[in-house]
């Protein structure tokens, strides 16, 4: 089930990698949305609240481990496009011994650092306890999220993004099932919906384990294979570090916004909550198009074929411009009948309701540059170049701490979500300059000249 990306016309490959990796997502985002569904019915929005209030914390540490493990499959994709397999084998070997060393350093710091985190964060005292008590389950199986998306960019590396599919179904499948045992059955509250969460995870690595080495040997590393590289290690590092900066630093501006959010109460935290899973559930068509690239720049840039590249990143822009004007319509008209699913009869909707119009419409009328960072973030990336898309993320930290210090001392809600719109302009902005630097770049190191 691997795909050459370095032949046959652009735009199809990367549409029909695309939609395995988008139905993926949704998923992903559906069994997300379902906690906070389970939690908001069953448990409260005191939960929902809760939980909500880790999500930025959530991305800033499962983001930097998964950024740094995901940013190790990029030599994986080189080597599969230069067709040296016995490079890529080493490259798998290397990439879990390191990933191995990162969970145990992300598992502990974040454990220990939890409590103070969350009292900068201007956590609500009546939900604090129980955000504490998510977000520590979810820290202590950092392993699983990391193993599984290793995996999982293991196989993409290759061109196979549909068995990360069915195992994400089924892992979504899984988690909802778990979340309705743990909470509903067990009424085991936020700790349940957490544990779910990380049991669910854990059998997906395990299964994409289980597939790599029964069913794609160019991915499994051989008696010989087993063996620390310093070269390919030095190499992974210097995407990986950058990736994993990337998503932490962007990560720790949403721990900003959020602590803007914070100051305006628990409602306003729970209908942001509420907004955001919506949200996230358009956006990932931009997400996976940007998992693509990756894939679809790292094999090119092992065949050193510029002109493919490019006209690989024409495609999927065009394409994203499209997505990205269909989902700012249906997520703004679509609000309101969609926010009700998260709460109890018993919840005033129409309090939330105006919180969440405010995020969902600020948002929505950026989603033109959160499409354009990804392409191109992802696409340099796959070519190697960690720094440029690490800038990027500080480019953003930058933008929502600027947005977020005016709204706290304003107290102005607009301001305040209005933090992840005006980052996305900046770094939108400054990833299209970064790419053809890159570009430039690649050109004058000969790639191409053929093409």
């Amino acid at each position: 089930m691997e795909t050459d990306m370095t032949s046959g016309r652009p735009l199809p490959i990367i549409l029909k990698f695309t939609l395995p990796l988008l139905i993926g997502n949704i998923f992903q985002q559906l069994y997300n949305m379902a906690d906070t569904i389970i939690v908001g019915q069953f448990v409260g929005s005191d939960a929902l609240a809760a939980v909500g209030s880790t999500g930025t914390i959530m991305f800033l540490v499962l983001g930097f481990a998964t950024g740094m493990s995901t940013g190790f499959t990029v030599l994986t994709s080189q080597k599969y496009g230069a067709k040296d397999y016995t490079a890529t084998r080493i490259s798998v070997s290397n990439a879990i011994t390191l990933s191995a060393i990162l969970v145990v350093l992300m598992t502990v710091i974040s454990l220990l650092g939890m409590k103070p985190l969350l009292g900068m964060m201007n956590t609500p005292d009546d939900i604090f306890e129980q955000a504490y008590l998510y977000i520590c389950i979810i820290c202590a199986g950092t392993f699983a999220s990391v193993y599984y998306n290793l995996f999982s960019a293991f196989l993409r590396a290759v061109g196979n993004s549909k068995m990360p599919l069915y195992i994400l179904v089924f892992s979504a499948c899984l988690n909802v099932a778990l979340d309705l045992l743990f909470i509903v059955v067990f009424h085991l509250g936020v700790g349940g919906a957490a544990g779910a969460t990380v049991v669910s995870q854990a059998i997906s690595a395990l299964l994409c384990l289980i597939y790599i080495y029964r069913k794609v040997p160019i991915l499994s590393p051989r008696g010989t294979d087993w063996k620390f590289h310093r070269g390919f290690a030095r190499h992974q590092l210097s995407i990986g570090l950058p990736m994993a900066l990337q998503f932490g630093i962007t990560a720790s501006g949403t721990v900003i916004m959020q602590s803007a959010i914070n100051i305006f109460g628990s409602t306003a935290v729970a209908a942001v909550t509420a907004a955001s899973k919506v949200q996230g559930l358009v956006s990932q068509g931009m997400i996976a198009m940007g998992q693509t690239m990756a894939s679809y720049a790292g094999q090119n840039y092992g065949k050193m074929d510029l002109k493919r590249i490019r006209e690989g990143v024409r495609g999927a822009l065009i394409t994203d411009l499209i997505y990205s004007l269909i989902c700012a319509v249906i997520v703004i008209a679509f609000l309101p009948g969609t926010l009700g699913i998260f709460f109890s009869e018993g919840e005033n909707i129409a309090e939330m309701l105006p919180y969440a119009r405010i995020y969902v419409t600020q948002c929505a009328i950026f989603y033109v540059p959160l499409s354009v960072i990804f392409v191109f973030r992802n696409t340099m990336q796959g070519c190697g170049y960690g720094m440029l898309p690490m800038l990027g993320g500080v480019v953003e930290l930058v933008a929502r701490l600027l947005c977020a210090a005016l709204a706290i001392y304003l107290t102005n809600f607009h301001l305040a979500v209005g933090c992840d719109p005006f980052a996305w302009l900046c770094a939108g902005i400054y990833t299209g300059i970064a790419y053809l630097w890159v570009r430039k770049d690649i050109e004058n190191k000969g790639f191409g000249r053929s093409a």
